[in-house]
């Protein structure tokens, strides 16, 4: 072996210095620079001049004071000859730079005073990312096993439990130090653990079977089981069973069941009562509307009147049992549709200005400027509100005033806008300590004192669910030292603004074109009422008694119009609607009216998806028949 002298000993270290892979950086005790060579300006991309810009201790110091005063002071006194630390950079670019720097104190060979140090730098960052993923993985496999909240328990290729995380000590009872190194049989059973064993690819059937889990006190906990192979380097090592406890969900499951069945029940039981309450009473207030219409003295006006009234009372009693029901068993739902506030607010106070009139009562309104012409909403909902809060109102203010204010909330969105409808009356007003159970179903404010109003006292109960429904919320107010109360009550619309429409001229039906209108209805009663009102409006009628001779009617003769009733014998009227339908050329297919004592939700749009082009629910009012026939004329003029 050649001597160091005679190959150079200061131009090995020279070339080694310069083109050694590793960085090496001289830093005085000082902390100063001294020199650095070409690797570590490689390793940060950056000149010499650049780097020599950077603090030389970065190079030699931790990050940390507490183990810079403790490694150096070692190095100092002899205790160590070198350290080593990871430390974290940042590269001009942004990029982060991970190193490993072993520092080394060079000291004068015969004093053995410290001369300089020597830090050597290592790029790690490639190895460090790997370091940095892994410890991820590892940190992600354990928070996911250990905040689970399925049962994991692993087990090998014997068998043979491996480790488990808390839900498992839950579900089996088990500590993990009881269950590991044990047979994992115990919890499943020996057949299904040879079956998992034994499985290769799909464990589905496997799963299937482990549907019961082996607590330590004896008894099973059903489970939803999941088997999953642990796979190292390619081979299978063992398993994972993942088991969700599933005796919540199964009580959850069967008081789902039984509470849909309960709804279905009381679906079925109020489309009946609807039916079979409302037929007769078609009879009754249809009947009284044809007489009041006939020649009458003082006293028989007299007494048909409170037939008339008592039987609109006891309808008003019905539908509020029956919207109040429906509402309980999640039957009401919002229909949006474009709707005017203004033309809603006038169409409410139409139908309780007579009330107003006979009470003599001063009646105000007032919408702001702000509020939009058009929103979308349930306006349905909105009228049924409103008629009720009015109604309210003029029912307990015995002289005085009702107004009626409608504002924007400040609380309003910019795609939706929150409505605030006030309604003030100088009535009777609302003792405090009965305004806390005005929204309560069946009370009643006056039940207390003079039982004088009529009710079911479910109005204020049936607005609050249906005010909840459109986003809103409705409350009272005291008018402070003025007589009478103030109801308040908010709902969310969506904004929307219609292109403005011309308004066609209106045309007039040439009198000499009699409209061909047919009655389909089995009831002998509403047969009656029906034609009494098509009588009334200035119109014949044809009668059939269902909906084979309905079909068989417009074969023989066109019509224009036909009020069809949905239950009938031979064939309903929906399926006659449809046979009809299909029979007769586009241009004489009649303007077909369902007639029924179905009105719970959704019936209508039933009906309309069915073929028919209106509806119109039991008790038949002559309004609505009215309405009907001019619906059926309007199409005739635009033909």
């Amino acid at each position: 072996m050649q001597d160091l002298e005679i190959v150079g000993q200061q131009s090995v270290f020279e070339h080694v210095f310069k083109h050694a892979p590793i960085g090496i950086a001289l830093v005085s005790i000082e902390g100063d620079w001294i020199s650095a060579n070409p690797a570590v300006c490689k390793i940060f991309d950056c000149t010499h001049e650049e780097l020599l810009s950077r603090p030389a201790t970065d190079f030699v110091y931790s990050d940390d004071p507490a183990i810079n005063a403790r490694v150096l002071q070692e190095l100092f006194d002899g205790a160590s000859h070198t350290f080593e630390v990871e430390k974290h950079f940042m590269h001009r670019n942004g990029d982060s730079i991970w190193t490993s720097l072993h520092v080394s104190l060079v000291r004068e060979e015969e004093t053995g005073l410290p001369l300089y140090y020597i830090s050597q730098v290592l790029d790690i960052t490639a190895t460090k990312a790997t370091e940095l993923k892994l410890q991820e993985s590892i940190e992600r496999y354990t928070s996911l096993k250990k905040y689970n909240h399925d049962a994991i328990v692993s087990f090998g290729l014997d068998g043979t439990v491996i480790n488990g995380n808390v839900m498992a000590e839950s579900l089996t009872g088990y500590k993990i130090p009881e269950l590991i190194g044990t047979d994992i049989a115990k919890l499943i059973g020996e057949l299904n653990v040879r079956n998992v064993l034994t499985t290769h690819g799909d464990y589905t059937s496997v799963e299937n079977d482990i549907n019961l889990i082996r607590h330590k006190d004896g008894h099973r906990v059903e489970v939803l089981a999941t088997v999953a192979p642990i796979i190292i380097r390619g081979k299978n090592v063992g398993f994972y069973l993942i088991a969700k406890d599933m005796t919540e969900q199964k009580r959850l499951i069967i008081e789902k069941e039984a509470a849909e069945k309960t709804n279905r029940a009381k679906s079925d039981f109020l489309a009946m009562m609807s039916h079979e309450i409302r037929t007769p009473m078609n009879g009754v207030i249809g009947m009284t509307d044809l007489i009041l219409q006939t020649p009458l003295d003082a006293e028989q006006q007299e007494y048909v009147q409170i037939i008339k009234k008592s039987g609109t009372t006891l309808l008003a009693i019905i539908n509020d049992i029956l919207d109040f029901s429906k509402i309980e068993s999640g039957k009401s739902e919002l229909v949006e549709e474009p709707f005017s506030v203004r033309t809603t607010l006038s169409d409410a106070l139409n139908v309780i200005l007579p009330k107003t009139l006979e009470k003599n009562l001063a009646l105000t309104t007032s919408i702001a400027q702000d509020v939009p012409q058009i929103v979308m909403g349930d306006v349905t909902k909105v009228r049924q509100v409103l008629m009720n809060l009015m109604g309210n109102a003029i029912k307990f203010t015995p002289n005085g005033a009702v107004s009626i204010v409608v504002q924007r909330d400040p609380s309003s969105e910019a795609d939706k806008v929150k409505l605030r409808f006030s309604i003030r009356d100088t009535g009777l007003g609302v003792a405090a300590d009965k305004v806390v159970h005005l929204f309560d179903p069946f009370y009643q404010a006056d039940y207390f004192m003079t039982r004088e109003f009529e009710g079911t006292g479910l109005g204020l109960a049936i607005c609050k669910k249906l005010v909840a429904l459109m986003d809103g919320d409705i409350w009272h107010e005291h008018n402070g030292d003025q007589p009478g109360s103030t109801f308040v009550f908010t709902g969310t619309f969506r904004q929307l603004e219609l292109p403005a429409v011309a308004s066609a001229e209106s045309e007039e039906v040439q009198a000499a074109d009699p409209l061909r209108i047919m009655i389909a209805e089995d009831n002998e009663v509403n047969q009656t009422v029906l034609k009494k009102m098509v009588e009334k409006l200035g119109y014949n009628s044809t009668v059939v008694v269902n909906g084979a001779e309905a079909i068989e009617a417009v074969e023989r003769s066109p019509y224009d119009i036909i009020f069809m009733d949905v239950q009938m014998p031979l064939v309903d009227g929906v399926e006659a609607a449809r046979v009809i339908k299909e029979k007769m050329s586009a241009e004489k297919i009649p303007f077909i009216v369902a007639v029924t004592a179905h009105a719970l939700k959704g019936d209508r749009e039933r009906y309309l998806a069915a073929g028919m082009d209106e509806y119109i629910s039991k008790p038949i009012q002559m309004d609505a028949v009215s309405s009907a026939i001019e619906q059926c004329l309007a199409i005739k003029r635009r033909s």
